[in-house]
Parts: structure tokens; C-alpha cells; sequence
């Protein structure tokens, strides 16, 4: 199969009644309970996953249209994840969905709690452009594991994908379970919002819209999930491995030219190992791309020409150790190493989001704090340090999304930790049993028996009883 070359149709409004009508018979769809069986999810799943290695080329030359990734890139980082996330679901879905037992206090006696997993209903999953395949389908999993139907928008600034996307879901979803809608993001979803209360609504992208998002949400009381970005900040501390980080941080910054919300936004060395990791780092960009990233099958493009000259513009603010080449006709630029840039600089103020890595060198600790302080909450963070204690200590002092420690963006792969910020990097979690739970409402079900109903709990009140019930309840 490959991606469809005509997209215009995609960009064109929806009227109002369309919308109201397919948006009614998902809740009626939904009203009727099918969805909730477990083995309707288990089936829907499992033909979910034929589906997308049915349509494995098209996604990669849909990817490869969009952005030019490499096929590499393009299968491990928009494929093989979103397999990893239904063979998650599929293993666990049937304990996931039971519900559970905890306990009671003695207040209660006889009685037995428990919690039930159900599914918030109709939810709204918007996609972005940076992982267009994978962080549109890894959602639309969790919900449809959670027994949920869904409205899935593809990122417009992908045509390829988002066609792709449209075209595989419609040819064999019903629209009552799962419907697609495309055009530009900030015309159809504003639409849809006003005229449907959504039961969840789940937003990757940028802070400014995630915000809005938010704030029309809450209008109606519509919970959000937001997986936002922020500046990540990468340590380099004097016991670290430097060859093993130079690789490490290469490959995470560089992966995908940098389009990568969780990517090493600005590096703080520790300046007695600066200038050996400088070496190092050198080789490693060298050694990934030899005959230079502009012209290598090995590296991705920026997305679109308003992305590209913004990226351009961070060229010179900060002084040029490696890079800044670029090609205005494929819209590449080369890794590129920007020092010491002025902290009150865009480049170290806005999430970077391609492929320039800031860097600054910090004498003490506390010198690299303050520079993280002026950009709290990151999505990521990572720590490249052979010290335990140091370790321990950058993880619980600071607070961030999610981490790693002598790596980099793999905590990513891995379905079985929660994704998510916090703060201005977003809320809510997503991944495995997390994105589960996310698009799940959580019942609480109190059990009592009627074999013992002493009289004496109930009014008129005796000293006795008051006893009791401080006694019980200290």
C-alpha cells in the first residue's frame, strides 16, 4: 500500500450538522455498552495491530514525504513503539479492566471495597507533527483499551501522514468507534469543542496551545492530558563516561534533527572534563554523519519553513563550536554545537526543538541549578555521572517529567513507565497501565452486608459510641 499523493481534501471545513451527527453516534455507539466488553477491546486491538503491518511501507513513506526521516527512524520510532504499546495492552488488558479489591475500614464493618475501571466515554485525541504516526495511534490505544471510542486529528503540517492515518483508520473502523477528522488544528478543534462535550481530551503539542486547550476545556469540566515540552536540560559531571555521553546524547539530540520533545535541550558540563567531552562530542557528530548530516540518508528535515527560520535565527546567539550549515532548499540544518549563549537569549528562553544544542559549563552545583531554575519542570531531564550519590541527588532535588541517567530518550520506549510532565510540561500520563488508567474513570464501590446492623450506631447517640468511634477512627 502507499500514502495517497492528493490531499487537498483534507484541509477543506467541516459543516456543523456533520459534526454533530458523527460526534452523536459515537455517544450513542458508545451508550450501547460494546464497547466496554473487554473482549470487543481485545479484538479491536488485535485488528488494530494487523492493520498497521498491513500498512507498515505506507506509514514509512508517508513519514519519509513529511519529514524525510530516515527509514531507520521511521519504523523504530513511529512503528515498532506503537506495536510494543498493543502487545503491552493485549498481555495485561484483561487484569488492567478487573476490578480490584482494597480495603475497608472497621468504621464500615461488614463491608468490602472495590475499584472499578470504566471508560470516560467519547474522547478527543490531537495529534502533533514531530512523531505524526506514533503519538496519534499510541493514544487512540490507551483509549480503546480503556473501552472508550475516540475522534483522532492527525497534525496538518504532516499532509502525508495525517491522509495516511485518515485512509487506515476509515477503510476499517467504523466511524461510531473510531473517526478522524483533519484540516487545520486551530480552526476544527475550537469547532468541535463548541459543539461536543468530550468526555477526555488528550493534547501533544506546544505549552501556549496546550494552555488554550486547557482553559476551553474547563469551561465544561472536561478533564485534559497534556504532553507539552519545555526545556530538558542534559548534566555532564566530572565521573562521567564522556565518550559513552558523547554517543548517547548524540543520537537522543539528533534523532529526528532534534524534533523531539524530550530531546537534551542545552547541555551543562562540568568545566574541568569540558575540554576532553568537547572532543569527544566532535567525533561522535562525525562519525554519525561522514560525508555531513546536510547531504545524509541518516538525518531527518525540519518540517516546514516557518519551523526552519526560526531554527535559523538561534544560529548566532551564542558562540559557533560546530555546525550552522544549512540548506534553505531541503530545509536542513547540520547538528550544530551553540556556546555560552546569553540565558535571557531565545535559544536558552524557548524550547529549541530542533537541531542546535545549547551548552554552558558550571563550576558547582549549585551554578547548574540556577540555569535549570530559570526553566523549572522540564519534560526530561538526564544526568551522565559513574557517582551514585550525585546521582541520587540531581534525581531528588529536581522535579521533572521523566529521566534518565546515563542516557538519553529511551525512557520514552519503554510502555511500562508512565510518560508525562508536570508543570508547564503538561499533566497526565501516558504509556501502558498509565494510559489506561488515564482514559479510565476509576468507580469506588463499597460492599455492605446486612447480617449485623446494631442499633446503637445510630441516633440518638450514646457517650459510648463516641467513645467508640474515636477509639476506631484514631
Amino acid at each position: 500500500m502507499t500514502a495517497p499523493s492528493n490531499h487537498s481534501s483534507i484541509f477543506k471545513p467541516y459543516e456543523d450538522k456533520s459534526l454533530i451527527d458523527l460526534c452523536q453516534s459515537q455517544r450513542d455507539f458508545f451508550a450501547m455498552g460494546k464497547s466496554k466488553e473487554v473482549d470487543f477491546r481485545i479484538q479491536t486491538l488485535k485488528k488494530l495491530k494487523r492493520v498497521v503491518k498491513d500498512y507498515e511501507e505506507a506509514i514509512i513513506e508517508a513519514v519519509q514525504k513529511d519529514l524525510n526521516k530516515p527509514r531507520f527512524e521511521a519504523y523504530a520510532s513511529e512503528i515498532g513503539v506503537v506495536y510494543d504499546e498493543i502487545n503491552l495492552a493485549l498481555k495485561n488488558l484483561k487484569s488492567w479492566s478487573k476490578p480490584r479489591r482494597t480495603s475497608s475500614p472497621l468504621t464500615a464493618f461488614p463491608s468490602r471495597s472495590y475499584i472499578i475501571p470504566e471508560p470516560k466515554g467519547v474522547c478527543l485525541i490531537i495529534g502533533p507533527w514531530n512523531y505524526p504516526f506514533q503519538l496519534v495511534i499510541g493514544p487512540l490505544i490507551a483509549a480503546l483499551s480503556a473501552g472508550n471510542t475516540a475522534f483522532v486529528k492527525p497534525p496538518e503540517q504532516c499532509p502525508h501522514t495525517a491522509q495516511l492515518i485518515g485512509d487506515m483508520l476509515g477503510a476499517n473502523f467504523d466511524k461510531e468507534l473510531i473517526c478522524v477528522v483533519q484540516g487545520e488544528g486551530h480552526q476544527v478543534v475550537p469547532q468541535l469543542m463548541n459543539l461536543f462535550r468530550f468526555d477526555h481530551i488528550f493534547f501533544t503539542g506546544s505549552i501556549p496551545v496546550g494552555k488554550s486547550i486547557a482553559q476551553k476545556a474547563a469551561e465544561d469540566l472536561i478533564p485534559v492530558t497534556l504532553e507539552l515540552g519545555g526545556k530538558s536540560p542534559c548534566i555532564i559531571d566530572e565521573s562521567a563516561n564522556l565518550k559513552v555521553a558523547a554517543r548517547r546524547i548524540a543520537f537522543g539530540k539528533w534523532l529526528n534533527a532534534g524534533q523531539t520533545c524530550i530531546a537534551p535541550d542545552y547541555l551543562l558540563v562540568k568545566r574541568e572534563v569540558w575540554d576532553l567531552f568537547r572532543e569527544e562530542l566532535i567525533a561522535t557528530i562525525k562519525s554519525f554523519y561522514p560525508q555531513g548530516a546536510i547531504d545524509s540518508d541518516s538525518y531527518t528535515s525540519i518540517v516546514n519553513e516557518k519551523r526552519y527560520q526560526t531554527l535559523k535565527s538561534y544560529l548566532n546567539q551564542g558562540e559557533l563550536l560546530l555546525g550552522g550549515e544549512f540548506d534553505d532548499h531541503r530545509l536542513r540544518i547540520a547538528p550544530t554545537l551553540l556556546l555560552f549563549p546569553d540565558l535571557k537569549s531565545p535559544v536558552m528562553q524557548e524550547e529549541i526543538f530542533g537541531p542546535i544544542l545549547a551548552i554552558h559549563l558550571y563550576d558547582f552545583d549549585e551554578d547548574a541549578k540556577e540555569i535549570i531554575a530559570q526553566n523549572p519542570n522540564p519534560l526530561a531531564f538526564y544526568i551522565f555521572s559513574e557517582n551514585k550519590k550525585a546521582q541520587e541527588k540531581w534525581l531528588g532535588e529536581l522535579s521533572f517529567g521523566n529521566g534518565m541517567v546515563n542516557n538519553t530518550v529511551l525512557q520514552f520506549a519503554n510502555p511500562s513507565l508512565p510518560f508525562g510532565g508536570i508543570g508547564d510540561s503538561g499533566m497526565g500520563n501516558a504509556h501502558g497501565k498509565f494510559g489506561f488508567d488515564t482514559f479510565s474513570h476509576h468507580k469506588a464501590i463499597m460492599k455492605s452486608g446486612t447480617w449485623l446492623d446494631p442499633q446503637q450506631k445510630y441516633p440518638p447517640y450514646s457517650k459510648l459510641l463516641y467513645k467508640l468511634i474515636r477509639w476506631l477512627m484514631s
